[in-house]
């Protein structure tokens, strides 16, 4: 069909023959019209080109697709697996689990009905009650879960059953009449080969028609140069063709104008306005100048494909409904794990241990309080703070160094405990300590480059350095450099700062300055910084605070 967008690709196509099958999902129409002016504007462009602008296939119904390696395969082959999963949000408060999108062509009674069938059956555990809430505003699957369920157990037992399914992609078409897989790079040729016939077709029959028009509208302006001799030749002439056979005789029109002529009325001839006929010749000319541009250039051929694709995509386009998510394989034990408050203690002397907030009732302002972490003789508390159990923790040493653990690798422990060394957990040196840890969840990680956060850090020898949060995004088991530092200067304090704000920084023995942060200008983990204050003998910085 001469469709003015891949249709292929945009809605997709499904069906069965004898010995072969062809299966295309269905694609955004935004990010298909991109890549087709990619290709278009740049032949050359390889499918990893085109997949920048196709991220995968769109669906109707939403859900998510898990990781791309199906998709890119599809792309590269015309073949691949794409894993569909539904949307759903787990409430461990309430302990629920509502889901809200379906995975494509999944029936939503069938689904219900299975997993009740799996439940009666033992084959899912710690489901209490199921039932359908949606409605006109969309779909809501709520899963009450029973008051002993893991939530995350009960999820991955769904998505193994039945909140994910499998798109079996076959690209197959039929090309100059034969049936072939295609890459998404061919689909594209194949299609931008077929516009270029359509609009090069086209171009051809409105020029003919343009042409035709122009050539009576010639006529018109001839037969109105010598109105009164042609009325009067008409009027004396015995029939029509007599007619036409003196105007092609006497003032050279051709039979086609001749015969325009003679059947319009005798009063319209001589009351023709000159004008209006000579503005629709002017058009009719320009219209003709244009097609004959496009036939004449293949650039031009192209740049007509080009401003219809973009009209389409203008007018029909939408955003993305069906988003990507990580695919993380099987369960594994942090999937086992439940999301929970915890309160980390960081010791002086590097001990480190956490503990439920659940732990630490409400008080009344001026009690006394309660043990909070056991001590060795001559250790004090550091820094005490709430993380999430599947946090980051960036752990910054005196030695530049930046390590990463998840929360919950740090040793749960009694009230009363003191913690578990942190050498123990990390691959520190001998004489390496934890000067500062920083909870990524402090840390807006999707902001826009103009909104990027950043690390800000002090030497005790009073150096200050800035550095944005990307920098610290691949943090390997064995640490990263944070911070070059000089011979007997150390890492005092780091602070979270978000690139506008004042800073303070303040020395053991009770100096402090503050300044913009922007006076100390970004850099990368491998720099030493500026200096931030001048110290006086014996004093060094202790921290700083944004």
């Amino acid at each position: 069909l001469p469709a003015a967008f891949p249709n292929l690709l945009v809605n997709g196509s499904s069906g069965i023959a004898v010995g072969m099958s062809t299966n295309v999902p269905p694609h955004n129409l935004r990010e298909v019209v991109d890549a087709t002016i990619e290709l278009i504007e740049n032949p050359e462009a390889t499918v990893e080109d085109l997949m920048e602008h196709v991220e995968g296939p769109d669906f109707p119904t939403g859900a998510n697709i898990v990781g791309r390696n199906g998709v890119h395969q599809a792309y590269k082959t015309g073949r691949g697996r794409v894993r569909i999963r539904a949307k759903f949000d787990v409430d461990e408060e309430e302990g629920r689990i509502v889901v809200t999108e379906l995975p494509f062509q999944e029936n939503k009674a069938r689904l219900i009905e299975r997993i009740a069938d799996d439940v009666n059956e033992g084959k899912i555990e710690g489901i209490r009650d199921l039932r359908d809430e949606s409605d006109r505003d969309g779909i809501r699957i709520v899963i009450e879960l029973k008051r002993d369920a893991m939530a995350e157990v009960v999820k991955n037992q769904l998505l193994e059953s039945h909140l994910e399914t499998t798109f079996g992609v076959i690209n197959l078409a039929l090309v100059d009449g034969q049936p072939k897989v295609l890459t998404l790079k061919e689909t594209l040729q194949e299609y931008i080969k077929h516009r270029r016939e359509v609009v090069r077709r086209r171009s051809q029959y409105d020029l003919a028609e343009a042409e035709d028009r122009a050539h009576i509208l010639e006529g018109r302006l001839k037969a109105l140069e010598n109105a009164e001799d042609v009325v009067e030749a008409i009027q004396n002439s015995e029939d029509r063709d007599a007619a036409k056979a003196m105007l092609q005789e006497e003032w050279g029109f051709s039979e086609e104008q001749a015969a325009h002529v003679v059947r319009m009325q005798l009063g319209s001839l001589t009351s023709m306005e000159r004008t209006s006929i000579e503005e629709e010749y002017e058009d009719v000319q320009a219209t003709i100048d244009r097609l004959e541009t496009i036939l004449a250039s293949d650039e031009e051929l192209d740049s007509v494909i080009v401003d219809e694709l973009e009209a389409v995509a203008e007018e029909y386009g939408d955003e993305r409904r069906t988003g990507f998510i990580e695919d993380t394989g099987t369960v594994t034990h942090e999937d086992l794990i439940p999301e929970s408050e915890q309160v980390v203690v960081m010791t002086e002397d590097d001990y480190i241990k956490r503990m439920e907030l659940e732990e630490f009732r409400a008080q009344n302002r001026g009690g006394k309080g309660i043990i909070g972490t056991g001590l060795k003789e001559g250790d004090s508390v550091a820094s005490v703070f709430v993380a999430n159990s599947h946090d980051y923790l960036l752990c910054f040493t005196n030695h530049g160094q930046v390590y990463k653990l998840k929360t919950y690798e740090v040793p749960e422990m009694s009230r009363t405990a003191r913690g578990k060394s942190a050498v123990n957990l990390l691959d520190l040196s001998d004489d390496e300590q934890i000067e500062a840890v920083v909870n990524t969840d402090d840390i807006d990680t999707e902001g826009d480059e103009e909104e990027q956060q950043f690390l800000t850090m002090v030497t005790r020898g009073g150096y200050i350095k800035r550095s944005g949060v990307s920098e610290f995004q691949n943090i390997l088991s064995t640490g990263i450099r944070a911070i070059n530092l000089e011979d007997g200067d150390a890492l005092a304090d780091v602070e979270v700062t978000d690139g506008s704000q004042d800073v303070v920084i303040a020395t053991r023995e009770g100096m402090s300055i503050r300044f913009d942060e922007t006076e100390a200008r970004a850099m990368g983990r491998t720099a030493r910084g500026v200096r931030g204050v001048d110290l006086e003998v014996d004093d060094e910085v202790a921290a700083v605070a944004g």
